[in-house]
């Protein structure tokens, strides 16, 4: 019991499946005569695991695990179509590129595509900045004085 507390303290993370040669032992060992629960306890898995595997045996034909892990995003199915559009037009904020997605029935947030947009390496610079306030190297933002009023210099903040 001691260790299940662990486990969930530590978070539920998804263990790799067990080997197919596993599988396979387990399967022969039911249709050689052994019982479900005989084969499970000689190869150490569950009996619910010896269940399933001979039941997907039987009806299906194989007992490969199922994919796991990670999801698809819809927008994958209108890859080219987005990256059509940042091709047009590369200077569209994200929030100009899903109105655009929503005017071709694309759906997605805002959220989902800044995800896709980092999963297919799409960046976008920044602009050299031209007039307005002072900017510290560093860390992008304009400097101020007490009164808020911005400097007319830029400090240097390095070393």
């Amino acid at each position: 019991m001691e260790s299940w507390r662990a486990i969930r303290f530590l978070g539920c993370a998804m263990t790799k499946p067990y080997s197919a040669d596993l599988r396979v032992r387990v399967v022969e060992a039911v249709d050689e005569g052994a019982t479900r629960q005989e084969a499970a306890e000689r190869f150490g898995v569950s009996v619910s695991s010896a269940v399933r595997w001979h039941q997907a045996w039987r009806h299906e034909g194989t007992i490969e695990a199922k994919p796991y892990g990670g999801s698809r995003s819809p927008l994958e199915d209108h890859a080219e179509e987005i990256l059509a559009v940042i091709e047009e037009q590369p200077d569209l904020t994200l929030d100009e590129i899903v109105a655009a997605m929503r005017k071709r029935k694309i759906p997605g947030s805002r959220t989902a595509l800044f995800r896709f947009l980092e999963r297919h390496a799409v960046t976008s610079k920044k602009r050299a900045r031209i007039g307005g306030p002072p900017v510290a190297a560093e860390t992008g933002r304009a400097i101020f004085d007490r009164r808020g009023a911005a400097e007319n210099f830029l400090v240097d903040l390095t070393p």
